[in-house]
């Protein structure tokens, strides 16, 4: 199982975007380093979510977003290691549609959100045609 080094200043951070757009999926981008089997995030993003008509169980990140944290990433030495976004009301569990829209290499950071509170965070990588868990550490 690989690894995801998620410092608890930056999950608390995404905790926050979460639960201040619930009932929405709220989305971003993951900036830091990686390495042979760990990836550590030093900086996270939130992007828009462009999905207007399902932004209850969907997410479309804006573009524009994804260009602005890739553009800070590479004047700070970093580089994007991978995406977050919530599920409302749902386990944080890869979707369908999440398989669907992935792309190899990255990490998948998702938070299960109920009312006024993160229930479960975890993160999956995309392994060919589906997802392996990596484990979340500080």
């Amino acid at each position: 199982m690989n690894r995801i080094s998620l410092p608890a200043p930056l999950r608390d951070e995404l905790a926050t975007i979460a639960v201040d757009g619930y009932p929405y999926e709220t989305c971003g981008v993951l900036v830091g380093a990686c390495a042979a089997d760990e990836v550590r995030v030093e900086k996270v993003f939130q992007a828009r979510n462009l999905n207007t008509e399902r932004a209850r169980d969907r997410y479309v990140l804006d573009p524009d977003d994804l260009m602005s944290a890739d553009l800070a990433a590479r004047e700070a030495g970093l580089e994007i290691v991978g995406f977050w976004h919530t599920h409302p009301d749902h386990p944080a569990l890869p979707s369908e549609t999440d398989r669907e829209a992935a792309w190899d290499g990255y990490s998948y950071v998702i938070l299960s959100v109920s009312g006024a509170r993160v229930e479960d965070l975890r993160s999956w990588r995309l392994n060919g045609e589906g997802f392996a868990e990596e484990q979340v550490a500080a």
